[in-house]
């Protein structure tokens, strides 16, 4: 069946839905695809929009249910939320994800490169290829790191990265996230989710698993241990339960089956770490951070730091302990600095990347800075320093007091400031209140990195729920899909 029956099964179903100009990812023809999309058409249509609803809000009481929230402080009325989920999943064909997966591989071994030469001796610098200023001058570089060598080269542990689809079904890199990553628990909740509520959407349809993701996580960070243990201690450290992102702080250790600390759980004794326990100190090897450069060390970063452990960054130093992410990797995903990616994978391997940025014009540069002026109705500016959706201006839809406000803060510290042409991100069918409908949306990729890197089968699809909004960060409205990839064989043969 081609694409115009599938076409027809929406219509008949869903007469409003019409992606219009945008690329849809479930009803845009892919022949690698075979007939999944169609499947999923006809069984989400056999549901019906009534049972689909019912079904939907079962779903979400059970993420009530199990504690699957995170916080977002700014709103003071709901401080704890699930991250609402949508039941219907996106679909990532086998050819698509091969070139996801080696894309972001690619870009995580440039990342380590670059950070281990910013680190070291400074060549990229030298040679030109990216500004002093933009890495020495960044917040987050930490001049502690000079010369420190990390086990296998590797800073960046754990990367997210955010990849967004044009209107003509081309992906783009939209950003890095090289420090403390969040969101991968939702990419395994969903898929559980599916397979508890929906399992007659996936009955015959062959898909990656994503339930290896705890297995190969702890595997990397007994990589990075200290000395040659058979089992050394690995923790999570996390900031604790007012931490927007606490329950997937829980949900990893528990993959990991390894304990979740908090600093006052850790003590440095003689440049070793150890973990209180109710039969004394035990020795502690890897720490798999979730917290921020500046809390971990009050000794080296910010004294006042009640979370973290102090004597920790001399643990370290000493060789003693691992630490993951490594500290001074927020440089790497600095968005002015992303603007250079392209450049800093050219350098270090010799390569094109296999997924373009999206063209960004960077306004601590004379006619980065020109360009945003003159053009701040027509792009997206975005603060190099913030994540979450926080302080962007969408250019074309944004009010004249807005656009005024966006250039008064871009003059008055143009080097915070990149800006972007908007770009029409792909959509995906959706349930919302007034039925099923497009919404624009993203994937985050999650890759693990120890002595090689794995990269999770799928990652999390972001789906902006309120109509037309581009901006799909779950502190700004967002919700989640399952991610579905099909594996090589992506049926077995079976019907809908």
């Amino acid at each position: 069946m081609g694409n115009s029956a599938l076409s027809d099964i929406f219509s008949n179903a869903w007469p409003d839905y019409d992606p219009g100009r945008y690329f849809c990812e479930l009803t845009k023809p892919r022949s690698d695809a075979g007939p999944v999309p169609r499947w999923l058409a006809e069984r989400l249509s056999k549901i019906g929009l009534t049972a689909l609803r019912g079904r939907a809000a079962a779903a979400e009481t059970e993420l009530i249910d199990l504690g699957i929230t995170f916080t977002v402080y700014s709103d003071a009325t709901a401080i704890d939320r699930i991250l609402p989920f949508d039941c219907i999943p996106r679909i990532i064909t086998h050819d698509e994800w091969n070139l996801l997966e080696r894309a972001c591989i690619q870009r995580v071994t440039a990342l380590n490169l670059f950070l281990g030469d910013i680190y070291g001796k400074g060549k990229i610098i030298k040679d030109g290829v990216i500004p002093a200023e933009l890495v020495y001058g960044n917040s987050n570089y930490r001049p502690e790191m000079q010369d420190f060598p990390v086990p296998h080269g590797t800073y960046v542990h754990v990367c997210g990265i955010d990849i967004i689809r044009d209107e003509h079904g081309d992906f783009r890199v939209l950003e890095d996230n090289a420090r403390t990553p969040s969101g991968v628990s939702y990419v395994i909740e969903n898929r559980h989710l599916m397979l508890r509520t929906f399992p007659d959407l996936m009955a015959g349809i062959r898909l990656r698993p994503v339930d290896d993701y705890g297995r190969r996580l702890r595997a990397a960070m007994s990589e990075i241990a200290p000395g040659d243990l058979e089992d050394p201690q690995v923790v999570l450290l996390s900031p604790g339960i007012y931490n927007s992102a606490y329950f997937e702080h829980v949900f990893l250790a528990r993959e990991m089956g390894v304990p979740l600390v908090v600093g006052s759980d850790l003590v440095v004794e003689n440049e070793r770490v150890y973990m209180r326990t109710i039969t004394g100190l035990r020795p502690v090897h890897t720490i798999y951070r979730r917290l921020n450069d500046d809390f971990l060390d009050p000794d080296v970063f910010r004294p006042e730091s009640m979370l973290g452990v102090r004597g920790l960054i001399g643990a370290w130093k000493a060789g003693n302990v691992a630490i993951a992410n490594a500290v001074g990797t927020g440089v790497a995903d600095d968005k002015a600095v992303y603007a250079y990616m392209p450049r800093i994978i050219k350098y270090y391997l010799g390569e094109e990347p296999l997924i373009q940025n999206v063209q960004t014009n960077i306004c601590r540069e004379t006619e980065g800075l020109a360009y945003t002026l003159a053009n701040l109705d027509k792009l997206v500016t975005k603060p190099v320093g913030e994540s979450g959706g926080y302080g962007i201006t969408i250019g074309p839809r944004a009010s004249k007091e807005e656009l005024e406000a966006s250039r008064a803060a871009i003059l008055a510290d143009p080097a915070q400031w990149i800006s972007q042409p908007m770009i029409g991100l792909s959509v995906a069918p959706t349930l919302t209140e007034e039925g099923v409908g497009p919404r624009h949306l993203d994937l985050r990729p999650f890759i693990i990195t120890g002595k090689e890197s794995w990269v999770l089968p799928g990652g999390l699809t972001r789906v902006a729920l309120k109509r037309g909004s581009l901006i799909v960060n779950s502190s700004q409205g967002g919700g989640s899909k399952d991610t579905w990839v099909l594996a090589d064989d992506f049926t077995d043969g079976g019907a809908p």
